[in-house]
């Protein structure tokens, strides 16, 4: 076995993959709390345009951020599709808090074999990719893997008062 696969051994797995702007990702299925229909999301005064606001999911007010407007995409004028992905996050001080993840739409859940997974594309030093685990080739297509953990926890980190 290759020392890269060594190193994309833990990556294999069940993910559930989804769709933003066209493109395909994926989270673990571990990290899925569960999928709601998009639902009236109440605003929070001075949050970044990305963190749309709180959700009353059964009596929890849950964080909600649009993933689209995370990633720096335009917003979707087509919501037809949307939904929303709660997930547990787990924070750097081993606290974990749930978050609701807007996407375009859902795909499948699909098990990746680690010689489906190659390590994330050199982009230059500009540019940080730490929250992508790595690029799948599934069905002959590519999907972002990425760590939700790390494209979330930094949002948590800094709004305490939404995420407790």
């Amino acid at each position: 076995m290759a020392n890269d696969d060594v190193n994309l051994q833990h990556l294999a797995g069940k993910y559930l993959t989804f769709r933003l702007q066209n493109e395909s990702y994926g989270i673990k299925v571990l990290k899925i709390r569960e999928i709601i229909r998009l639902q009236p999301i109440t605003p929070v005064p001075q949050m970044p345009s990305y963190i749309k606001g709180v959700l009353n999911l059964r009596g929890k007010i849950i964080p909600v951020i649009d993933l689209r407007l995370k990633f720096g995409f335009n917003d979707s004028a087509d919501k037809d599709h949307n939904c929303i992905i709660v997930v547990k996050i787990d924070l750097s001080n081993k606290i974990s808090s749930q978050m609701g993840l807007v996407v375009d739409a859902v795909e499948e859940v699909t098990n990746i074999n680690v010689e489906e997974i190659e390590p994330p594309p050199d982009f230059g030093t500009t540019l940080d990719t730490a929250f992508i685990f790595g690029m799948a080739k599934v069905k002959g297509s590519v999907k972002t893997l990425v760590d939700i953990d790390r494209v979330v926890a930094d949002d948590l980190m800094s709004s305490p008062a939404i995420g407790d």
